[in-house]
């Protein structure tokens, strides 16, 4: 389970909040020019009536929905980051809780979101199974995650070769594994996986794959960062439905 102590969570907290920014129109580069729009067309693609945020953070996510009709319940397993999000949203609803044992019956929900959250979890495929165990009779699993191709990157970023030309190197793509991942004062525990263990995981669950995505950045961001993001693949967005 996560363990926001050991992974750096908690004492990322606080630079984590300055770095999503103020409560209304934040968010870092890839959110706000690459996946809040997919997302959000996804979320709202049908009649929502109950949703579950797993991993919300300082509840963005679940405020953008709340924004659009749909009410979330947001999950996050670190103390300050419910915090924030109660005191950005104090009429919202936001729990301490574990994605891999979510505090939730059955057929709860008929959205379940994991924003950029499935590379934050130890136990990825328990908690998929989680995510699945909750969805409502065909209700929908929303994924944002990185991109295996850039988690295999572990954080090198882009790399000169013997001619001068950047180039993205990548290693041990089908094994798993954890790494350190740190910017702008924050400092966590991130996953590698290969795409297929995700994969397997949503399929053993019995959710079916309905939508798949790799999206490319906006034209509203900077013009060498949208650059950057299309030479590499960085993010993928799945949507997966519950049978019925």
């Amino acid at each position: 389970m996560n363990d926001p102590d050991a992974d750096g969570w908690r004492a990322s907290a606080a630079a984590w909040v300055r770095d999503m920014g103020p409560a209304e129109g934040g968010g870092d580069y890839g959110r706000r020019h690459i996946l809040d729009a997919p997302m959000l067309a996804r979320a709202t693609r049908r009649q929502r009536t109950r949703a579950l945020d797993v991993g919300c953070g300082e509840g963005r996510f679940c405020r953008m929905l709340a924004a659009r009709g749909i009410p979330a319940i947001g999950i996050d397993p670190t103390p300050e980051l419910i915090d924030e999000a109660i005191a950005r949203d104090p009429a919202g609803d936001y729990r301490l809780g574990t994605a891999e044992a979510l505090d939730c019956p059955d057929d709860s929900f008929d959205l379940v979101v994991s924003y950029l959250t499935l590379i934050d979890i130890p136990d990825a495929e328990r908690a998929i199974a989680e995510m699945a165990r909750v969805l409502a009779p065909g209700g929908s699993l929303l994924i944002a995650n990185l991109s295996g191709l850039a988690t295999a990157n572990a954080g090198q970023s882009w790399l000169e070769d013997k001619a001068g030309t950047a180039r993205f190197p990548i290693d041990n793509y089908l094994s798993a594994w954890p790494y350190r991942a740190s910017w702008r004062g924050i400092d966590i525990v991130n996953w590698h996986r290969p795409l297929s263990l995700y994969m397997r995981a949503c399929l053993a669950a019995g959710l079916t794959l309905v939508h798949y995505d790799e999206p490319a950045p906006d034209a509203d961001g900077p013009a060498d960062r949208a650059a950057r993001y299309r030479r590499a693949p960085w993010f993928v967005t799945m949507e997966w439905d519950a049978p019925g």
